[in-house]
């Protein structure tokens, strides 16, 4: 996916071990579509070369301010003034202090003053031993950077380069990138609340066996992150899935229906919007075996009884309607044929305003899909695309839907 195409980003790096990631992550924004111009401090020098920066680039690394390949003797102007955004990955204590004070004595911070505030946002990734993170200068400094308009995108806990263990550590670069791409999409859902139930459900016949369906969670997981990317804090009530958590997302690990349904009524309380996207089942055994169920040698399956499953998204959507509250529901629809006529009684039965339609055995497990809008006006389709491009168009079609009362 070209999520960064047509953007073109400046990669500062500053002196810390932690550059060996950023070969990493200025291989990640150009495999994804954007231009990147590296420019580095005399120290980070000496962790990486820039010879290594240029070879993944595709372009000359910047090191002075005095470098003579500029027509005009301006790189801190003209670097500033041709990108969409300044990431510094990583930024060390001493750097981050003289962006505090203001202090601009090589071509980096040059370029960091010199940009345009209003058009070109600075995005700092710091990294540097636990006890100079905590220590209170750099603190205060942290704060002074916040305040003057640069956006932190905090720091990892973990084994550090010294020997120690605690915060301080650069974020890894899928992480880093993952928030720069969220930096550029609109912040349509900025003040909601919205919470996602994904994957399916596991209903245990005995210790060792149950009833699940082949559902990943990819599209639950997906609508997740592009929620949060849209500005929205983001719960998302996950089943028995092994997909990794999207960044800046609450995930509420359950394993059945019954599960799934508490952790959705409790956080529904708080929510705004509810897209109910798991693939839950629809019914249970009567009765769980505190034994695993062998065979008698008859060649016959045991005789199990089942019960039906509680309808999380009707069970949310009623006691919403009682409330008088203002959670817009959005539902999901996994069906094997007459996606339409299925989809279209659901919704009514449920009685929301939105539901999404997609076809099973096409999707599950899948990195690409095809939904189908379905409302009081009629289907519409959103044709088969990466599973996250559609999540970003479904929600924006859901701020189009939400009432003006939820709104920030």
């Amino acid at each position: 996916m070209q999520d960064l195409a047509g953007k073109h980003i400046v990669l500062g790096l500053t002196g810390g071990v932690a550059c060996y990631k950023s070969a990493e992550l200025c291989r990640l924004l150009v495999k994804a579509g954007a231009t990147v111009q590296v420019a580095m401090t005399e120290a980070a020098t000496r962790f990486i070369t820039p010879t290594t920066l240029q070879a993944l680039s595709g372009r000359p690394v910047f090191t002075s301010q005095w470098d003579a390949r500029e027509p005009n003797a301006m790189p801190h102007i003209n670097l500033g003034r041709e990108a969409d955004a300044v990431v510094l990955a990583p930024a060390s204590a001493d750097f981050i202090a003289r962006l505090a004070q203001g202090r601009c004595d090589e071509l980096l911070s040059l370029l960091c003053l010199a940009r345009p505030r209003e058009r070109v946002p600075l995005l700092v990734a710091p990294a540097m031993n636990r006890e100079m993170w905590s220590h209170p200068a750099t603190q205060r400094n942290l704060a002074q950077v916040q305040a003057d308009g640069a956006i932190m995108l905090g720091v990892g806990h973990g084994e550090q380069a010294c020997g120690e263990t605690g915060d301080g550590r650069m974020l890894e670069p899928a992480e880093l990138f993952e928030d720069i791409v969220a930096h550029f999409q609109p912040k349509v859902l900025a003040g909601q609340h919205v919470l996602v139930t994904a994957g399916p459900t596991f209903e245990a016949l005995d210790p060792i066996r149950g009833i699940t369906n082949h559902s990943s969670g990819k599209m639950g997981f997906a609508i997740a992150r592009a929620a949060r990317e849209a500005g929205a804090e983001v719960t998302l009530v996950a089943g028995p899935v092994s997909q990794p958590t999207p960044r800046g997302v609450r995930r509420i690990d359950v394993v059945s229906a019954q599960d799934m349904l508490a952790a959705a009524v409790a956080w529904a309380q708080a929510a705004t919007v509810f897209i109910a996207t798991a693939a839950v089942a629809d019914w249970r055994p009567a009765a769980r075996s505190g034994h695993k169920i062998k065979k008698d040698g008859s060649g016959r399956p045991p005789a199990l009884d089942f019960v039906e499953n509680p309808d999380i998204l009707l069970t949310v959507a009623q006691g919403e309607r009682a409330r008088g509250g203002r959670l817009f529901c959005v539902g999901f629809a996994a069906e094997s044929e007459n996606l339409v006529e299925h989809a279209r009684a659901k919704r009514e039965r449920k009685g929301i305003p939105l539901l999404v339609g997609n076809i099973g055995p096409l999707t599950f497990g899948q990195d690409h899909n095809s939904l189908l809008l379905v409302d009081a006006g009629g289907v519409r389709e959103l044709p088969r695309a990466p599973k996250l491009v559609l999540a970003r168009e479904l929600v924006a079609e859901i701020a189009t839907r939400l009432p003006a009362a939820s709104l920030p």
